[in-house]
């Protein structure tokens, strides 16, 4: 759409500038909106990449392989009711939490 736009200018200014040959001023008046408008397709360029292109599928491939390794038991622990572990200090907040001096 910007690039529609710089193009309605660009075929406008001359226009103007023949129209104003006597009189500078109808000049420095359109290049008010063509310098915005040349601006603002320049922002749009750098920041959408427009002029770039990606494609996920190609760009971000990566070969996929099995997992490998195997499950080794490291400790069981079975037939326990005691729902703490051992030096449970939840309670015990002043002992977790030291003060910064």
């Amino acid at each position: 759409m910007s690039i529609d736009v710089i193009a309605a200018l660009a075929q406008v200014v001359p226009v103007l500038v023949q129209a104003s040959s006597d009189d500078g001023a109808l000049w420095l008046l359109a290049a008010g909106p063509a310098g915005g408008a040349a601006t603002y397709w320049a922002f749009f360029r750098y920041y959408r990449n427009t002029d770039k292109s990606h494609e996920f599928e190609r760009d971000t491939i990566i070969a996929a392989q099995p997992v490998q390794g195997g499950e080794q038991i490291v400790d069981t622990i079975e037939r326990t009711r005691d729902s703490n572990i051992d030096g449970d200090n939840s309670r015990k907040h002043r002992g977790r939490v030291q003060r910064v001096r």
